[in-house]
């Protein structure tokens, strides 16, 4: 895996995050899941490691991850309270 491999990586997960997200915030749950599959597939690639970068592909990397972070918050403001919800539901 060579830099441009990497940021391409981070590039999809970034963009699928964001595909997520708007997928939790629709309430379009089934969308969310197949999407989240394919996230998985591609950040699969990271088990066996990534290159390190540097210079301005490392500050790209960066900024994908902030994205990908970003993304995920807002998957989590959205399905969190809903898990929440169903575990106190299994509770009564």
């Amino acid at each position: 895996m060579n830099s441009n491999d990497v940021l391409s990586m981070y590039e999809n997960i970034a963009g699928l995050t964001g595909k997520m997200a708007s997928a939790a915030q629709a309430g379009d749950f089934e969308a969310l899941a197949r999407l989240e599959t394919q996230c998985a597939i591609q950040a699969a690639a990271t088990a066996t490691g990534v290159p390190a970068l540097s210079g301005a592909p490392r500050m790209r990397k960066i900024d994908l991850l902030k994205m990908i972070m970003a993304n995920d918050r807002a998957i989590r403001e959205v399905t969190e309270p809903w898990q929440l919800s169903q575990v106190m539901e299994a509770a009564h």
